[in-house]
């Protein structure tokens, strides 16, 4: 049913009646167009839309301006630009989406960045969205679900790198940053409307540290929630709204009852404790208010953590999305990407660490080993990770 909706949405013809062609929520379920239940098992694509310096091993060019500048004294402007569109061509591929699907996730989440999405005066712009398109394209072929997920908003939303802002998140405070915010969700709501593929938007990444004014930045999340949702319902309305906790999607106290219909909550969870003590907070706001949880990012430790973890989020119907699917020379990974000869010193001269520009002909085989070195069929699958997640262990 969900393949021929999706068809019938791509064509523009008209959805029968007795079809519900989006995911939706009932109580504290997620439920599918078939009207059965839907256990989320998801992976992030980070780092492709929304670079972060620790998976290209870099200790001080952590948020993506410091990595792009860095790229670019390394490379010069032009090659930097070149790089990068290559890169965000190979990350992610056809191949990795097929890939996905055939060892056992049902979904994959998308962290973006806004500005490849919108232009410094808010026009709505950019090569982000050709390339999500191909994604969403892949994954209604493969028979996977995408979430989008806002990681870096307009004048940042948590005040720490990974959000690409200045260090605190000024989007609670500055007005034109939060306007720009719902103008870009509504755009991606207008564009992917009735979209079956799409089952729900993650409106922000892990807002508002805990180490800020959490009291006045914690009054004003559901606000902005309410808002973003507003938006989105006026031209995609019947879609699944994802709402994450404050200090860094840790706790749900600064949120009330569900104030629209179609929403759904999700915390973010590392290294923590695998018996239930780590997730009662959660459990105890969903039997609170009747409403779904998901787990939107956890993982990144040993494999038998993550089965750990897994079956404690399995056993209270939690579905989940670990992160992340790459990452540079790691066990904790699905994918691992082979570490260039010499990255060493491109670190180092990333972090500042090394004044001198190490040889161009270094850099030059580095980042073609880079480049090529992120391709699937170059990378090694650790598949006792995926085992840990319960999917297919072997080729």
């Amino acid at each position: 049913m969900r393949f021929l909706v999706a068809l019938l949405v791509l064509l523009g013809l008209a959805v029968p009646a007795t079809a519900d062609p989006l995911v939706r929520i009932q109580g504290k379920n997620f439920i599918a167009p078939d009207g059965s239940v839907l256990r989320l098992k998801g992976i992030s694509l980070g780092n492709w839309l929304m670079p972060e310096g620790y998976m290209f091993k870099f200790e001080v060019a952590k948020a993506p301006r410091q990595i792009y500048g860095a790229f670019e004294r390394l490379l010069g402007k032009d090659g930097a630009e070149t790089f990068w569109r290559r890169y965000r061509d190979t990350y992610v591929t056809e191949a990795d989406i097929r890939f996905i699907k055939s060892v056992g996730f049902n979904m994959v989440r998308v962290p973006l960045h806004w500005r490849l999405f919108m232009g410094a005066n808010g026009e709505i712009d950019g090569e982000g969205w050709a390339l999500l398109d191909r994604v969403v394209g892949w994954a209604q072929a493969s028979g996977l679900y995408v979430i989008p997920d806002l990681h870096a908003a307009p004048g940042g939303q948590t005040g720490i790198n990974h959000d690409d802002g200045p260090g605190y998140p000024l989007m609670f405070y500055v007005p034109r940053d939060r306007d720009l915010t719902i103008k870009l969700w509504r755009a991606i709501a207008q564009r992917y409307r009735g979209n079956p593929t799409m089952l729900g938007y993650d409106i922000l990444n892990e807002p508002a540290a805990p180490y800020h004014d959490v009291a006045t930045l914690n009054a004003r999340l559901e606000p902005f929630y309410k808002r973003a949702t507003a938006a989105i319902r006026e031209v995609d309305p019947e879609r699944i709204v994802i709402l994450a906790g404050g200090q860094w999607s840790s706790s749900f106290a600064m949120l009330g009852p569900p104030f629209a219909a179609n929403l759904a909550y999700t915390y973010h969870s590392f290294w923590a404790s695998t018996n239930r003590d780590s997730i009662q907070r959660h459990l105890n706001f969903a039997n609170l208010y009747n409403v779904p949880l998901f787990l939107g990012e956890t993982g990144e430790l040993t494999d038998e953590w993550n089965e750990e973890f897994r079956r404690l989020h399995e056993f209270h119907d939690i579905g989940w999305s670990f992160w992340t699917y790459k990452n540079l020379d790691t066990p904790s990974t699905i994918v691992s990407i082979p570490r260039p000869e010499g990255w060493a010193q491109i670190v180092a001269f990333a972090d500042g660490k090394q004044k001198e520009k190490p040889p161009q002909e270094l850099i030059d085989r580095a980042m073609a080993q880079y480049l090529d070195g992120i391709q699937l069929r170059n990378g090694t699958v650790r598949w006792s990770y995926l085992a840990s997640l319960g999917l297919k262990s072997a080729p």
